[in-house]
C-alpha cells in the first residue's frame, strides 16, 4: 500500500502529506497541553486530598473525643456516710465523708503532733467544720476505747457479800477522786498529787503546782505560803493542815553551797546568792542569817522568810 502511494498524482500526494502533518501537529499539541494540565492540577488535587483526609481524621477524632465526654455536666461527688474513727481514718475515708483537703491535712497534722480525739466534742474543734457538717457526721463518729484516758479502766465497783453488806472492791479506784467533806483534812507536807486532788477546789493542775513548789522550797512551814502560788484557790485552805511543819523541811547549807545552788531556792535571787558567797569570802562562815542585814540585797522580810530554810 505504501508503494501505491508513489503512483498517485503529485497533487493527491501533497494533500495526503498535508493531512498527515496536520494530524501529527494536532496530536503533539494535545499531548503537551494535556500533560501541563495534569501537572498543574497535581498540587491542587494533592491539597484537596490532604484537606479531605484531615477533615475525615478530624471528624473521627472529634467523634472519639465526644464519645469520651460525660453525657452530663460535672457535679461534686456526694458525701458518703459511714462509721469512722478520727484517730485512725485515712485521707481517702475522710475525703469520702465530704471533708475538704485542707481539713484532712489539719487532722493529719494534729495527729502527728500527738493530738488525740478522745470524744466527739474534740472532733467538733476541727478548724473550718460547720455546725451542719458536724451534725451530719456526729452519729458516725466512733472513737476506739484504746484512745480513752487510762483512768476510765478503773471504776468505783461495788459488790455485796453473802451477808448483803455492800463493800468496795479494793482492786479498783474511782474514776474521779472523791472530794473531802467538811471537817476532813489532809497533811500538806506529805500529801501526793492524787491525795491533793481530793481537796475541794484543787484539780490536777494545782495539785502538781503545789507538789512542785513544795519541792523547790524544801517543804512548807506555813499554809500562807500557798498564796505564793499564782491563783491558788483559797477555798481549799480549810481542808489542809501542816502539823509536821519545820520538821520535814530540807535546809540550805549557806556556808557550803555555790551561787548556782543557792539561787535555785525560790526565796533567793541570783544577786542575793552572789552576795552570800561574797560575804563568806570576806568575813568567813555565816553563823546567823541575821548577819545578812548588813547587805543591801537583804531586807528584814527577806531574811525572816529565808530563816527556816538555812543551816550553818
Amino acid at each position: 500500500m505504501f508503494r501505491d502511494f508513489f503512483y498517485l498524482p503529485k497533487s493527491d500526494r501533497r494533500i495526503i502529506l498535508s493531512a498527515i502533518v496536520v494530524i501529527g501537529v494536532a496530536v503533539t499539541v494535545i499531548h503537551f497541553a494535556g500533560g501541563r494540565d495534569q501537572t498543574a492540577n497535581k498540587p491542587q488535587k494533592a491539597n484537596e486530598t490532604y484537606r479531605a483526609n484531615r477533615t475525615n481524621e478530624g471528624y473521627r477524632s472529634n467523634e472519639g473525643y465526644r464519645s469520651n465526654e460525660p453525657s452530663k455536666p460535672n457535679t461534686p461527688t456526694p458525701a458518703e456516710r459511714f462509721p469512722f474513727d478520727p484517730n485512725t481514718a485515712d485521707s481517702t475515708a475522710l475525703l469520702r465523708l465530704g471533708l475538704a483537703k485542707w481539713q484532712v491535712n489539719n487532722i493529719y497534722k494534729y495527729r502527728q503532733a500527738g493530738g488525740i480525739y478522745r470524744s466527739k466534742e474534740d472532733f467538733a474543734q476541727l478548724y473550718g467544720l460547720t455546725v451542719k457538717q458536724y451534725r451530719e457526721l456526729e452519729p458516725y463518729i466512733s472513737i476506739s476505747a484504746d484512745y480513752q484516758p487510762a483512768s476510765t479502766l478503773f471504776t468505783n465497783r461495788k459488790s455485796e457479800n453473802s451477808s448483803g453488806v455492800e463493800h468496795r472492791d479494793s482492786t479498783f479506784q474511782p474514776r474521779y477522786p472523791i472530794k473531802l467533806t467538811e471537817g476532813e483534812t489532809i497533811e500538806l507536807s506529805t500529801a501526793d498529787t492524787t491525795l491533793l486532788q481530793r481537796v475541794p477546789g484543787i484539780g490536777p493542775y494545782y495539785a502538781r503546782r503545789i507538789a512542785d513548789y513544795r519541792q523547790r522550797l524544801g517543804g512548807f512551814v506555813s499554809l500562807a505560803q500557798l498564796d505564793e502560788i499564782d491563783g491558788f484557790p483559797h477555798e481549799a485552805l480549810p481542808y489542809l493542815t501542816l502539823e509536821a511543819g519545820a520538821e520535814t523541811v530540807v535546809k540550805l547549807h549557806v556556808n557550803n553551797l555555790s551561787v548556782d545552788q543557792l539561787k535555785r531556792h525560790p526565796y533567793l535571787t541570783f544577786y542575793q546568792a552572789r552576795a552570800i558567797v561574797d560575804y563568806r569570802r570576806q568575813n568567813g562562815p555565816i553563823t546567823d542569817i541575821g548577819e545578812l542585814r548588813l547587805l543591801p540585797d537583804f531586807s528584814d522580810e527577806a531574811i525572816e522568810k529565808l530563816r527556816p530554810y538555812v543551816t550553818y
